[in-house]
């Protein structure tokens, strides 16, 4: 949790993720990376100098594989109370639209609903656990299939809820979240999305791969252009 949090704490010092009184909503899918957000956030909570409230929301979406109680057991061990708020993501978005790439339309309502549950809970801030990885395939999705230079922001404000999100593990690589998860034995779900493993998302996940065989410093030079373009705030 040391190497976690030593990334997480820079993180929000420089970007200003957190401030004294925040009531903080962490986006609980039940994979590894909300997880590990949610125990280090919550690791967090007992020293950091500024003091904050910390709850889980969990969006049910419907799946047969879906484990509430599962998240509700963990979520009771760490210590964090849990809300859970059904939805029917899964009928709109498979059953009565059929979408061939669901992934946008998922997460969109996904937004939707978890900011609502956010600001019922009075909660000012939401975190949720996109890693470094995330962000780097998310540019690559922009680019290639948008033509667009951005990706996730690790700080951004959302005029019209009232509602400011925050990615603590936005510098943290992927390999380092499963490692944490690994060596500390932390149980999570099995499977939280259909689409794993068939999305565009893993395709550019792959390239970054394949890439790292012929360039090996393809993924710092990634990060380093991000920061240095400042896109979407990011800092060098």
């Amino acid at each position: 949790m040391q190497r976690i949090l030593s990334y997480m704490r820079r993180t929000i010092e420089n970007y200003r993720l957190i401030e004294e009184g925040d009531k903080i909503a962490v986006g609980l899918s039940g994979g590894k990376d909300s997880f590990t957000l949610l125990m280090g956030l919550k690791a967090l909570q007992r020293f950091y100098p500024k003091h904050f409230e910390l709850i889980a929301i969990t969006i049910n979406p419907g799946f047969d594989f879906f484990n509430s109680n599962f998240l509700k057991q963990k979520c009771d061990e760490i210590g964090v109370p849990l809300v859970e708020e059904v939805s029917h993501i899964k009928e709109i978005v498979f059953d009565i639209r059929k979408e061939q790439n669901p992934c946008s339309l998922c997460a969109n309502l996904r937004r939707g609903i978890l900011n609502s549950v956010a600001i019922r809970e009075g909660c000012n801030k939401i975190a949720l656990g996109h890693n470094q990885d995330d962000a780097l395939e998310t540019f690559l999705l922009n680019f290639l299939y948008a033509g667009n230079l951005c990706t996730f922001a690790p700080i951004s404000y959302m005029d019209r809820s009232k509602i400011t999100l925050i990615r603590p593990l936005i510098d943290v690589p992927e390999k380092e979240i499963r490692k944490f998860v690994k060596r500390n034995n932390v149980e999570v779900m099995p499977k939280v999305c259909p689409m794993d493993g068939y999305s565009k998302r893993e395709d550019m996940k792959n390239m970054i791969i394949e890439w790292e065989k012929k360039i090996p410093t393809v993924r710092a030079n990634m990060v380093g252009a991000i920061k240095r373009a400042n896109i979407n705030g990011w800092k060098v």
